[in-house]
Protein backbone atom coordinates (compact mmCIF):
# COMPACT_ATOMS: atom_id res chain seq x y z
CA UNK A 1 0.00 0.00 0.00
CA UNK A 2 1.46 3.32 -1.10
CA UNK A 3 -1.30 5.92 -0.94
CA UNK A 4 -4.30 6.30 1.34
CA UNK A 5 -7.17 8.75 1.72
CA UNK A 6 -8.66 9.17 5.20
CA UNK A 7 -12.01 10.91 5.49
CA UNK A 8 -12.57 12.31 8.97
CA UNK A 9 -8.83 12.68 9.48
CA UNK A 10 -9.13 15.10 12.41
CA UNK A 11 -11.28 12.82 14.57
CA UNK A 12 -10.08 10.47 17.28
CA UNK A 13 -9.88 7.34 15.13
CA UNK A 14 -9.19 9.25 11.93
CA UNK A 15 -6.12 11.05 13.26
CA UNK A 16 -4.80 7.80 14.72
CA UNK A 17 -5.28 6.10 11.34
CA UNK A 18 -3.30 8.86 9.64
CA UNK A 19 -0.45 8.49 12.12
CA UNK A 20 -0.36 4.69 11.88
CA UNK A 21 -0.46 4.72 8.09
CA UNK A 22 2.43 7.16 8.02
CA UNK A 23 4.31 4.87 10.41
CA UNK A 24 3.83 2.18 7.77
CA UNK A 25 5.38 4.44 5.11
CA UNK A 26 2.07 5.14 3.41
CA UNK A 27 1.47 8.56 1.86
CA UNK A 28 -1.71 9.90 3.43
CA UNK A 29 -4.18 12.49 2.24
CA UNK A 30 -6.53 13.52 5.03
CA UNK A 31 -9.82 15.39 4.72
CA UNK A 32 -12.13 16.56 7.48
CA UNK A 33 -14.78 19.10 8.29
CA UNK A 34 -12.69 21.05 10.79
CA UNK A 35 -9.53 21.28 8.69
CA UNK A 36 -10.91 21.34 5.15
CA UNK A 37 -14.61 22.17 5.34
CA UNK A 38 -15.67 18.76 4.02
CA UNK A 39 -19.29 17.98 4.94
CA UNK A 40 -19.85 14.32 4.11
CA UNK A 41 -23.63 14.75 4.39
CA UNK A 42 -23.62 17.33 1.57
CA UNK A 43 -23.00 15.80 -1.84
CA UNK A 44 -21.84 19.10 -3.33
CA UNK A 45 -19.13 19.29 -0.67
CA UNK A 46 -18.08 15.67 -1.20
CA UNK A 47 -17.97 16.16 -4.96
CA UNK A 48 -15.82 19.29 -4.72
CA UNK A 49 -13.32 17.90 -2.23
CA UNK A 50 -12.91 14.45 -3.75
CA UNK A 51 -13.09 15.86 -7.26
CA UNK A 52 -10.05 18.00 -6.52
CA UNK A 53 -7.93 14.91 -5.85
CA UNK A 54 -5.66 13.41 -8.48
CA UNK A 55 -4.04 10.05 -8.70
CA UNK A 56 -5.07 6.73 -7.22
CA UNK A 57 -5.49 5.58 -3.63
CA UNK A 58 -4.87 2.01 -2.54
CA UNK A 59 -7.06 2.68 0.50
CA UNK A 60 -9.98 5.00 1.12
CA UNK A 61 -11.02 4.89 4.77
CA UNK A 62 -14.15 6.70 6.00
CA UNK A 63 -13.62 7.35 9.71
CA UNK A 64 -16.58 9.67 10.23
CA UNK A 65 -19.55 9.01 12.49
CA UNK A 66 -21.48 10.27 15.49
CA UNK A 67 -23.30 8.70 18.40
CA UNK A 68 -24.62 11.90 19.98
CA UNK A 69 -25.96 14.67 17.76
CA UNK A 70 -27.23 18.09 18.85
CA UNK A 71 -26.98 16.99 22.46
CA UNK A 72 -29.22 13.99 21.87
CA UNK A 73 -27.76 10.65 22.86
CA UNK A 74 -28.98 7.14 22.03
CA UNK A 75 -32.65 6.45 22.77
CA UNK A 76 -33.31 4.13 25.70
CA UNK A 77 -36.93 3.51 24.71
CA UNK A 78 -39.39 4.05 21.89
CA UNK A 79 -40.82 7.02 23.82
CA UNK A 80 -37.60 8.94 23.15
CA UNK A 81 -37.65 8.31 19.39
CA UNK A 82 -38.04 11.36 17.13
CA UNK A 83 -38.01 11.73 13.37
CA UNK A 84 -35.46 14.55 13.50
CA UNK A 85 -33.00 12.53 15.57
CA UNK A 86 -33.33 9.49 13.31
CA UNK A 87 -32.82 11.59 10.20
CA UNK A 88 -29.73 13.23 11.69
CA UNK A 89 -28.24 9.84 12.56
CA UNK A 90 -28.95 8.52 9.09
CA UNK A 91 -27.32 11.50 7.39
CA UNK A 92 -24.10 11.29 9.39
CA UNK A 93 -23.70 7.54 9.74
CA UNK A 94 -25.10 6.28 6.43
CA UNK A 95 -25.52 9.07 3.88
CA UNK A 96 -22.03 10.45 4.51
CA UNK A 97 -20.06 7.23 3.93
CA UNK A 98 -22.35 6.38 1.00
CA UNK A 99 -21.59 9.65 -0.76
CA UNK A 100 -17.88 9.17 -0.18
CA UNK A 101 -18.09 5.68 -1.69
CA UNK A 102 -19.92 7.06 -4.73
CA UNK A 103 -17.28 9.71 -5.40
CA UNK A 104 -14.31 7.46 -4.52
CA UNK A 105 -14.79 4.93 -7.29
CA UNK A 106 -12.71 6.92 -9.79
CA UNK A 107 -9.89 7.22 -7.23
CA UNK A 108 -9.45 3.47 -6.77
CA UNK A 109 -7.02 1.57 -9.03
CA UNK A 110 -8.41 -1.12 -11.31
CA UNK A 111 -5.18 -3.01 -11.98
CA UNK A 112 -4.35 -4.11 -8.43
CA UNK A 113 -5.87 -4.63 -5.00
CA UNK A 114 -7.62 -1.61 -3.55
CA UNK A 115 -9.55 -1.17 -0.34
CA UNK A 116 -12.53 0.93 0.74
CA UNK A 117 -13.47 0.76 4.41
CA UNK A 118 -16.10 2.55 6.47
CA UNK A 119 -16.50 2.55 10.23
CA UNK A 120 -19.62 0.76 11.36
CA UNK A 121 -20.53 -0.60 14.81
CA UNK A 122 -21.54 -3.94 16.24
CA UNK A 123 -24.76 -2.37 17.51
CA UNK A 124 -25.73 -1.98 13.85
CA UNK A 125 -25.92 -5.77 13.56
CA UNK A 126 -29.52 -6.97 13.44
CA UNK A 127 -28.49 -10.53 14.23
CA UNK A 128 -26.46 -9.48 17.27
CA UNK A 129 -29.09 -7.17 18.78
CA UNK A 130 -30.34 -8.67 22.01
CA UNK A 131 -30.94 -5.48 23.98
CA UNK A 132 -33.00 -3.13 21.80
CA UNK A 133 -32.82 0.65 22.20
CA UNK A 134 -30.39 3.02 20.51
CA UNK A 135 -32.83 3.09 17.60
CA UNK A 136 -31.44 5.91 15.49
CA UNK A 137 -27.80 4.90 15.75
CA UNK A 138 -28.47 1.18 15.29
CA UNK A 139 -30.67 1.81 12.26
CA UNK A 140 -28.16 4.15 10.62
CA UNK A 141 -25.31 1.70 11.11
CA UNK A 142 -27.43 -1.18 9.77
CA UNK A 143 -28.12 1.01 6.74
CA UNK A 144 -24.45 1.77 6.07
CA UNK A 145 -23.73 -1.96 6.33
CA UNK A 146 -26.25 -2.55 3.55
CA UNK A 147 -24.71 0.23 1.46
CA UNK A 148 -21.23 -1.25 1.84
CA UNK A 149 -22.49 -4.72 0.94
CA UNK A 150 -24.33 -3.52 -2.15
CA UNK A 151 -21.60 -1.09 -3.16
CA UNK A 152 -19.02 -3.87 -2.96
CA UNK A 153 -20.97 -5.94 -5.48
CA UNK A 154 -21.07 -3.10 -7.98
CA UNK A 155 -17.47 -2.05 -7.35
CA UNK A 156 -16.20 -5.58 -8.01
CA UNK A 157 -17.56 -5.44 -11.56
CA UNK A 158 -15.10 -2.70 -12.54
CA UNK A 159 -12.46 -3.18 -9.84
CA UNK A 160 -12.05 -6.95 -9.72
CA UNK A 161 -9.45 -6.84 -6.96
CA UNK A 162 -11.38 -4.44 -4.73
CA UNK A 163 -12.06 -5.07 -1.04
CA UNK A 164 -14.97 -2.99 0.24
CA UNK A 165 -15.90 -3.63 3.89
CA UNK A 166 -17.55 -2.28 7.01
CA UNK A 167 -15.44 -2.37 10.19
CA UNK A 168 -16.29 -2.37 13.89
CA UNK A 169 -13.40 -0.78 15.81
CA UNK A 170 -14.48 -1.85 19.29
CA UNK A 171 -15.26 0.69 22.00
CA UNK A 172 -12.66 3.36 21.41
CA UNK A 173 -11.70 6.03 23.93
CA UNK A 174 -12.98 9.09 22.05
CA UNK A 175 -15.43 11.90 22.84
CA UNK A 176 -18.01 9.93 20.84
CA UNK A 177 -18.05 7.07 23.34
CA UNK A 178 -16.93 8.49 26.67
CA UNK A 179 -20.47 8.94 28.00
CA UNK A 180 -21.64 5.54 26.87
CA UNK A 181 -18.74 3.13 27.35
CA UNK A 182 -20.23 1.80 30.58
CA UNK A 183 -18.58 -1.48 31.56
CA UNK A 184 -17.27 -2.19 28.07
CA UNK A 185 -13.56 -2.75 27.58
CA UNK A 186 -12.12 0.23 25.73
CA UNK A 187 -9.06 0.72 23.56
CA UNK A 188 -7.10 3.81 22.65
CA UNK A 189 -7.53 5.33 19.18
CA UNK A 190 -3.95 4.30 18.43
CA UNK A 191 -4.66 0.66 19.28
CA UNK A 192 -7.88 0.76 17.29
CA UNK A 193 -6.07 2.15 14.25
CA UNK A 194 -3.44 -0.57 14.43
CA UNK A 195 -6.08 -3.27 14.78
CA UNK A 196 -8.20 -1.99 11.89
CA UNK A 197 -5.28 -1.63 9.50
CA UNK A 198 -4.03 -5.10 10.43
CA UNK A 199 -7.48 -6.50 9.65
CA UNK A 200 -7.58 -4.71 6.31
CA UNK A 201 -4.12 -5.97 5.41
CA UNK A 202 -5.26 -9.54 5.92
CA UNK A 203 -8.35 -9.35 3.71
CA UNK A 204 -8.59 -10.49 0.10
CA UNK A 205 -11.10 -9.71 -2.67
CA UNK A 206 -13.04 -12.80 -1.56
CA UNK A 207 -13.87 -10.87 1.64
CA UNK A 208 -15.39 -7.88 -0.13
CA UNK A 209 -18.84 -6.79 0.97
CA UNK A 210 -18.46 -8.19 4.48
CA UNK A 211 -18.51 -6.78 8.03
CA UNK A 212 -15.56 -7.42 10.36
CA UNK A 213 -14.64 -6.46 13.89
CA UNK A 214 -11.29 -5.15 15.14
CA UNK A 215 -9.99 -8.71 15.61
CA UNK A 216 -10.84 -9.74 12.05
CA UNK A 217 -13.89 -11.79 13.07
CA UNK A 218 -17.02 -11.55 10.87
CA UNK A 219 -19.94 -9.71 12.46
CA UNK A 220 -23.46 -10.97 11.61
CA UNK A 221 -25.61 -8.63 9.59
Amino acid sequence: MKDALVIGASGGIGSALVAELENRDVRVTGLSRSADGLDVTDEASVKVHLGALDGEFDLVFVATGALELDGRGPEKSLKELTADAMEAQFRVNCVGPSLVLKHSVRLLPRDRECRFAALSARVGSIGDNGLGGWYGYRTAKAAVNQMIHGGAIELSRTHRQSICVALHPGTVETPLTEKFAGGHTTVTPEAAATNLLDVLAGLTPENTGQFFDWAGEPVPW
